[in-house]
């Protein structure tokens, strides 16, 4: 059980690296991007958006992939009690979900938001529909994250 335990704690606190980081983004960096020309704000945040995922690879798919998989070892043995196995498996489902926001709406955004010249006109219309939407979601993935590692640690806290 001991392996388990460690794996858990592992994926846990990745995924509150995540939530701390992604709430980062929700309460300072946005904010602050938002007070920027739409030009400034553009060119930023197609630096950060390239520059993220090398940083923050290895979080993003221990915190999703990691906690499912520690989930489904807690689901195969039979010496792991149901309650334990519920705090796991829902502590995964939460973290595949911010996972998926991730992969599926914040990363294709991005990748169009590279697309755009950020001296051209199509800068300030482009950034005004990307902050509202790109915003909205990343609260949600910040509080999937958090909860999730939060979940993870009361499951572990129950493995002896």
């Amino acid at each position: 059980m001991n392996a388990l335990r460690t794996a858990a704690l592992a994926t846990a606190a990745a995924s509150g690296v995540m939530g701390g980081v992604l709430f980062g983004f929700s309460s300072f960096v946005m904010p602050a991007l938002r007070r920027l020309p739409a030009s400034h704000a553009v060119t930023t945040m197609q630096a950060l958006n390239r520059t993220a995922p090398r940083a923050l690879g290895l979080p993003l798919v221990i915190s999703g992939p990691g906690t499912a998989a520690v989930a489904a070892r807690a689901l195969t043995r039979a010496d792991v009690p149901g309650e334990v196995r519920t705090l796991l498996v829902t502590g995964a489902v939460t973290a595949v979900a911010a996972f998926a926001i991730t992969v599926g709406y914040h990363v294709p955004r991005n990748n169009r938001l590279d697309t755009v010249d950020a001296t051209s006109d199509a800068a300030a219309p482009a950034w005004g529909s990307f902050v509202p939407g790109w915003v909205s979601m990343n609260h949600a993935r910040t509080a999937l994250s958090l909860v999730s590692s939060g979940l993870v640690i009361a499951g572990a806290a129950q493995l002896a």
